[in-house]
């Protein structure tokens, strides 16, 4: 897949482990995902998880016949990040014929919770 004029292209986020049922991901802390407080924006935190959960999604379905769009997601953010790298790692909960609910947890270096998130997928016909 080529992923250099998307989101994650942008955001510098990179996946380092592709797994049926398990993606982890890598994302900078630094001017592109910080808000004007200095700190790491919730909404890149949700890009990430968003991300993996649609990666991850995309590795379990027939790639030929249907897409995985996302239908849901939340997160709860739960430590401030300044600087440095934030890993997401995402296992899938449930894998149905039209959802998919994934889990992610955003840890940094020393392994501290960030943020946890829970994203659900829609698995839909491509037309």
């Amino acid at each position: 897949m080529d992923f250099s004029k998307t989101l994650m292209n942008t955001l510098g986020i990179e996946i380092t482990t592709l797994e049926k049922g398990h993606v982890v991901a890598t994302m900078p802390v630094d001017d592109r995902t910080r808000q004007p407080f200095g700190l790491l924006h919730g909404g890149a935190s949700v890009a990430l998880a968003e991300t993996v959960a649609s990666v991850g999604a995309f590795e379990l379905i027939d790639q030929e016949t249907e897409a995985a769009v996302g239908l849901e997601i939340n997160a709860n953010h739960v430590r401030g990040k300044k600087d440095g790298i934030v890993t997401a790692t995402g296992t899938v909960l449930h894998q149905g014929k039209t959802t998919m609910v994934w889990d992610i947890k955003i840890t940094d270096e020393e392994n501290k919770l960030i943020c946890v998130s829970r994203c659900t997928m829609a698995v839909v016909k491509r037309k």
